[in-house]
């Protein structure tokens, strides 16, 4: 039978709101009454419960984690330092899937059932429509690697995809490339879009010609080695910048099986910097998204508003760097 309040106020020879005092963060007790409490639950092997303590604080400490890109294993490492966390921060992750989703009430009813103090959005290729229905409903949220929307009433944490996007053009132009192609991530995802804005852009200014233009159908390796199928029969490319690295990877398979040479025939710059990114079979030249500060900023973020939901909504963006490796020509400034 499990131990209860009551045993452990009898114990300690205390009330059972002292009991319950102890183990609510923040309430006020004595330390003299807590160290009492603490020793009788020790030597009875008493476990406060979760589910009373939400009961009377109204809060429950979960954070509802939604995403819809679960293929693509950077995701792993995104799940991995969410929940990390969250767990090291008193909070739980209650994850939800949203893909091939597109109504963001069916995950407001969801995410309300169970009562979540707060809601991390971790994907670009849902709408913000997605990150304001919850904010209009009055649930705390973070839109993690959202658009950097200096209009929008939301809190996002990612990068600034129109300087990355730049940046991609850069590097290419300084490799001695002048005839280009983009293959991005899914066409609608916002980061999809600002990447190719900031690299038309930059593209432009340095005369690097783009010959084409392709989106993937999502973020896997089939989607990137399909969309890169046909391309180099139709148009004469010296290198590809892809907007995902299992993209990339995809059509680096898919260039080798019509047998050309990377990067003697055709150079590959990638983009987030996954573990796989590093393997000796691809060894390729991106574009790396801090991940790791990215998540850890969004769930520092969501605990503060949950704390203070009336918040200043803030935009946090972090810089991306280049990682050699040797799917480009060398650079010619070197």
């Amino acid at each position: 039978m499990a131990v209860t309040l009551r045993e452990v106020a009898a114990r300690a020879g205390v009330s059972r709101s002292a009991v319950s005092r102890t183990f609510t963060d923040g309430a006020s007790v004595s330390e003299k009454t807590r160290k009492k409490v603490e020793k009788a639950a020790k030597e009875l092997g008493y476990r406060p419960s979760l589910i009373a303590r939400s009961l009377a604080t109204n809060r429950t400490k979960l954070i509802g984690l939604i995403a819809n890109n679960f293929q693509n294993p950077a995701f792993l490492e995104i799940f991995d330092l969410f929940t990390s966390e969250l767990q090291r921060r008193g909070f739980r992750p209650l994850l939800v899937n949203l893909t091939n989703e597109s109504d963001p009430e069916k995950s407001l009813v969801l995410l309300r059932q169970y009562n979540v103090d707060g809601v991390i959005l971790a994907t670009s290729t849902l709408p913000p429509s997605f990150a304001s229905a919850f904010r209009q409903a009055d649930i705390p949220i973070v839109h993690t690697f959202g658009k950097s929307d200096a209009s929008t009433d939301v809190h996002v944490v990612g990068i600034d995809n129109l300087r990355c996007g730049e940046m991609a053009a850069q590097t290419l132009a300084d490799r001695g490339y002048r005839s280009v192609a983009v293959l991005g991530g899914p066409k609608t995802a916002t980061s999809t879009q600002d990447r190719l804005a900031g690299f038309s852009q930059r593209a432009s200014e340095l005369g690097l010609k783009i010959a084409d233009i392709r989106f993937a159908a999502n973020y896997t390796y089939a989607a990137g080695r399909e969309a890169m199928s046909g391309l180099l029969t139709e148009n004469r490319v010296e290198a590809v910048f892809c907007g995902d690295d299992l993209i990339c990877i995809g059509a680096m398979d898919s260039a080798r099986g019509d047998g050309l040479s990377i990067p003697a025939d055709i150079g590959f710059l990638g983009f987030n910097d996954i573990t796989i990114a590093s393997w000796a079979a691809y060894d390729l030249t991106t574009i790396r998204q801090p991940i790791r500060d990215i998540i850890l900023s969004s769930v520092e973020l969501v605990v503060a508003i949950v704390d203070d939901p009336g918040r200043s909504a803030e935009v946090r963006l972090f810089p991306c760097s280049i990682v050699e490796r040797s799917t480009l020509r060398p650079s010619r400034r070197e």
